[in-house]
């Protein structure tokens, strides 16, 4: 049975809910504190006012990271769904029918999910409102971003930058293993993993030049480690990187489910990144401006939805079933 909060419990206000879901999610203290423009220490009297209410650690160190405990998961379920019913209750209602709307979706989203969670989405909009056109957008830069949220130009931002923008609505959609991968006759090609200094060592390609580090899950990761990788080559596009992979001695890191759907294609090695580098995460953004309209309501729990039936994501798929995923109806 799901943890159910203690509301009776004064303590447990609002304002503690949705910082421990803030907390929960981003599984750092520090992070939680940028996003929220609060101080560290006021971050972890939160955290420790959770752990004495829970009577459970919630959040505990594995190797240089965090990760939540049993209860932890359950607690920032709890939250997430306890959260977004008292939005829905307490948001003025907007009538929304996608069967006879035509308004257009415009999604900017991270391309290395969209063989596996674009098309879901797609087919979840098409069958739900047919008469809907859907725009799905390269990532801008930051600067670009907001504008074109606030003017309504882009309803949706999918992402996996290692902090989102503290000044837009969030929500978790799923975490993904990071894992690297080498041509055949890379010097490195025959090992299982990794370690940091061996990974920083080594030259690397990545679809995000090192300018803007800090919106990469891997490079904004090292960067909170006060690290920096040798990126000589950089891509504009995802497709693009097994062709320079499969000519030149680079490292490529990635979401695992994407590095091993290219590795069932091109015969590349797969290593085990350095533990460091944590997971990747991505979650939904979106502008307060289009929180409490009954569209882009509709759009996120569509969303979340097709991030949830993501089968590619689990550990146990393999190549083939990833496949399948992507080639047959759900």
């Amino acid at each position: 049975m799901a943890m159910q909060i203690a509301l009776q419990d004064r303590a447990f206000d609002l304002r503690l809910m949705r910082l421990g879901q803030i907390i929960l999610s981003e599984a750092s203290v520090s992070r939680a504190a940028a996003r929220t423009g609060q101080s560290q220490p006021a971050v972890s009297l939160a955290l420790r006012k959770l752990r004495d209410i829970t009577g459970d650690p919630l959040l505990v160190r594995s190797g240089a990271h965090l990760v939540p405990t049993d209860r932890g998961t359950e607690l920032l379920a709890t939250l997430n769904r306890v959260l977004d019913d008292l939005d829905r209750v307490l948001d003025p209602r907007e009538e929304f029918e996608p069967a006879t709307a035509d308004r257009p979706i415009k999604i900017v989203a991270s391309n290395c999910f969209g063989l596996f969670l674009l098309p879901r989405i797609v087919e979840l909009i098409r069958t739900a409102a047919p008469n809907v056109t859907v725009d799905f957008l390269r990532m801008p830069e930051e600067a670009a971003l907001m504008p074109s949220l606030e003017s309504g130009t882009v309803d949706l931002v999918i992402g996996n930058w290692p902090v989102p923008p503290a000044s837009l609505r969030f929500a978790p959609l799923f975490d993904n293993e990071i894992a690297c991968m080498v041509r055949p006759g890379h010097p490195f090609a025959r090992r299982k993993a990794l370690t940091l200094d061996e990974y920083l060592a080594l030259d690397h390609l990545s679809p995000t030049p090192q300018a803007s580090a800090h919106v990469s899950p891997i490079d904004g990761r090292l960067e909170q480690l006060g690290l920096k990788r040798r990126i000589r080559v950089s891509v504009p596009e995802f497709s693009v990187v097994p062709y320079v992979l499969a000519a030149n001695d680079l490292v490529f890191t990635s979401g695992r489910s994407f590095i091993e759907h290219l590795a069932s294609i091109f015969p590349f090695a797969v290593l085990e990144a350095p533990p460091e580098l944590g997971a990747m995460r991505f979650y939904m953004l979106w502008h307060e401006r289009s929180h409490r309209g009954g569209h882009g309501r509709w759009l996120r729990a569509l969303v979340r939805r097709a991030a949830r039936e993501m089968e590619a994501l689990k550990p146990a798929a393999t190549p083939a079933e990833r496949r399948a995923y992507i080639l047959e109806p759900q």
